[in-house]
């Protein structure tokens, strides 16, 4: 394997928090510090910069510039015969723990229920950079698969030795090597004796083809699903130590807030631990109850600057774009052709503007952390997509190495690209610190709604030029703020110009599921959608004219097909699409939607999704992925928008923020198309991407009134 491939990894722009300013850097007293960190040479970690940190790589405890190519740094094989595979990915959810035993118990030959994978533990686990950018399947999959295999062509080489026969006659199945001639066998744990297998991994290594998988491409049930369904699972939330404290941080009553003074007696008083370093201010106490009254007795004075609200959002975006070159590397545009020409020339030129709004979250679980000090080392159990990127952030803020620090990641109830930061371990880690024992903090979903950062609003204009017969002959897009994730169009346009302009946000944004592709394939396929009626051309015609890439045109006539596009409707009905390519995936998807034009009530009734991302590793959880995303990639189309003015969220809680309920999931249908002949991808964002096009082409379609504002009907449509 050339174990460089990953080494360096282009991150789009808009994560923006890997490469924000440390969350909290405390000013510890002098003494106090040295008596934490003991006598000896005082050492602050360099922390990698987050843009050209490697997907994976380093031994167990570890960081190195490579993939480890030791076997026992990824696979152990027990004297009970128990397999532990160790990976520093993270579960949310997403069903990798499933779909990463799967590639294991396929190469190695042993039955899944013998596997036990050991994630996001960053004492245990090769260096992850994080789970997000749905590369864990391309990435990780992958390399478990080749770590299987060449541990089971070592334990095929034992088994020769040991029964005195070639190598080649023997078979590995069902966790033993067997010699079908004497119908002799040894099982795994015969060979190994529980020690470790310290062979390297071969620079070549054959691993099965997908047309000849037996539990790869397989719908397994749900590693662990009983313990998920029955409540027996133990969420970061559900952690319990013994002697534990309960954690309540001080906010700020704006964002940028400074504190002026505070009083803490009264908390003092009723038996909190009270930390007031810096900005910051805690309590711990015997319950949460407790917690939350020691708060409140607190008495703060702050300082707040006047800011902007919601309501000037697009126009602050435009005019607060910020000089440099995109964070990326890959530079801030895309240049080819003539565009100024082109556009002079076309038969219709079409020029739009449209805007996505700044949109929470909204994990199932909020943020949470239990966190241990045990001398100068320090334990916590948190949720999050970034273990040991939060493992740095506890080192950076506490000033010790990073080797000192632990991050255990149980499974945690979603993230969606929210967990990449690891704010609530570093709170509650100053708070055990000062406690002397085992603090817990669980932010409330107030909390989670305010100072969790959200997905980056944006302002794209879009200027096109179409020849009569269909042909798009001149492309200019800008996007401002939202990111350049999917910005480079799909369609064959000879004359483009393609820029992303980054801006000074007034909201801390960062990473969403999707990024900012999201926004612009609603830009782009609403543009489409938009030039095909100029011409007067079908939509699906008219894109299919423009569109050489095979594997994206498979996709929308395999959509298009179980859609049955080109039927009739009925008065208030409507039919979009929307589609386009994203981390490897390809997703076409067609709603049909219907429209009460005297309520404004608009129902999403039916969404039709084809995805084709490479040989399908587990056809149940891939669709549980693409159907997830369409339900969840309602609210942003439709309602989903944060409210904010002067530093302060408006809408901060479930009761005022509206997320996809029941009764707005229409009837969802899924076509798969598996490439056995192409490697896996992974599916956790591409599927969303066609949604808010293809509803919005539908609405179209159904009244005639063009909307080109993400969340596209916030309040109802508006026809007059």
């Amino acid at each position: 394997m050339n174990e460089k491939i990953s080494a360096r990894v282009a991150l789009e722009p808009e994560r923006y928090e890997l490469t924000a300013a440390a969350p909290y850097r405390f000013d510890l007293d002098r003494r106090e510090f040295f008596k934490f960190l003991g006598a000896g040479v005082l050492v602050v970690s360099a922390l990698k910069p987050a843009m050209v940190a490697q997907e994976s790589g380093g031994a167990r405890q570890r960081r190195g510039e490579s993939l480890p190519k030791e076997i026992d740094a990824w696979l152990h094989i027990g004297e009970n015969g128990k397999v532990t595979v160790y990976t520093g990915k993270a579960e949310m959810g997403q069903n990798i723990r499933t779909s990463l035993s799967q590639a294991v118990a396929e190469e190695l030959h042993v039955p899944i229920e013998k596997i036990e994978m050991v994630m996001g533990d960053t004492q245990l686990t090769p260096f992850d950079m994080g789970t997000f950018g749905s590369r864990t399947t391309p990435t990780m999959n992958l390399q478990l698969r080749k770590v299987a295999a060449a541990a089971c062509d070592v334990l095929i080489g034992l088994a020769a030795a040991q029964l005195k026969v070639d190598r080649q006659r023997l078979v590995a199945s069902d966790g033993k090597v067997t010699d079908p001639q004497t119908k002799r066998s040894l099982e795994y744990a015969e060979l190994t004796k529980g020690t470790l297998l310290t062979a390297s991994l071969p620079a070549e290594d054959p691993l099965i083809p997908a047309t000849k998988w037996k539990v790869v491409g397989q719908s397994t049930p749900k590693v662990d699903g009983r313990e998920f369904v029955t409540g027996r699972h133990r969420y970061p939330s559900d952690q319990k130590l013994p002697d534990m404290l309960y954690g309540k941080v001080l906010r700020p009553p704006s964002f940028g807030a400074t504190l002026l003074s505070v009083d803490t007696q009264k908390a003092e008083q009723m038996g909190a631990a009270v930390v007031h370093d810096g900005n910051f201010v805690g309590v711990a106490a015997a319950s949460t109850e407790s917690a939350t009254a020691a708060i409140a007795a607190i008495h703060a004075e702050w300082k707040s600057e006047a800011q902007s609200s919601s309501k000037e959002l697009f126009e602050y975006l435009r005019k607060n774009a910020v000089a440099g070159k995109d964070p990326s590397g890959d530079g801030d545009r895309f240049d080819v052709g003539n565009v100024d020409q082109a556009l002079g020339s076309a038969d219709h030129r079409l020029q739009q503007t449209y805007t996505v709004s700044y949109i929470a979250h909204t994990p199932l679980e909020p943020r949470a952390a239990l966190a241990k000090w045990d001398g100068d080392n320090l334990a916590v159990w948190t949720g999050t997509q970034r273990p040991f990127g939060v493992r740095g952030q506890l080192a950076e803020a506490f000033r010790i190495p990073e080797d000192r620090v632990r991050v255990l990641m149980p499974d945690t109830g979603s993230g969606y690209g929210g967990k990449h930061t690891g704010e609530t371990a570093i709170e509650a880690a100053r708070l055990a610190r000062a406690a002397k024992r085992p603090v817990k903090l669980v932010w409330t979903r107030e909390e989670e709604f305010t100072w969790a950062y959200f997905r980056p609003a944006g302002v794209i204009d879009v200027t096109s030029g179409v020849r009569n017969d269909g042909t798009i002959t001149a492309w200019e897009f800008h996007n401002y703020n939202s990111g350049s994730a999917g910005i480079r169009t799909y369609y064959e346009i000879p004359n483009q110009r393609v820029v992303f302009h980054e801006v000074d946000s007034p909201l801390r944004q960062g990473s969403y599921r999707a990024l900012a592709a999201t926004a612009n394939h609603f830009a782009r396929e609403s543009q489409m959608d938009e030039m095909a009626h100029a011409v007067k051309m079908d939509p699906l015609e008219f894109r299919l004219k423009n569109l050489k890439d095979e594997r994206l045109r498979a996709v929308f006539q395999a959509a298009a097909k179980q859609f049955g596009w080109g039927k009739s409707k009925t008065a208030g009905q409507g039919f979009g699409m929307g589609g386009g390519y994203e981390k490897l995936g390809n997703i076409a998807t067609f709603a049909e939607v219907n429209v009460d034009r005297k309520s404004g009530d608009v129902k999403v009734v039916r969404v039709v999704s084809a995805f084709e991302c490479g040989a399908i590793v587990n056809p149940d959880n891939l669709r549980n992925q693409i159907e997830g995303s369409n339900v969840q990639g309602l609210g942003g189309a439709l309602f989903e928008a944060i409210e904010f003015e002067n530093g302060k969220i408006l809408n901060g809680r479930m009761s005022q923020y509206r997320v996809p309920r029941f009764s707005d999931v229409p009837v969802l249908e899924t076509v798969l198309l598996d490439r056995k002949d192409l490697p896996s991808a992974g599916a956790g964002e591409c599927p969303m991407i066609g949604l808010a096009p293809a509803i919005a082409n539908a609405i179209f379609d159904a009244v005639g009134v063009r909307l080109r504002s993400l969340p596209l009907v916030p309040d109802g449509l508006k026809t007059s």
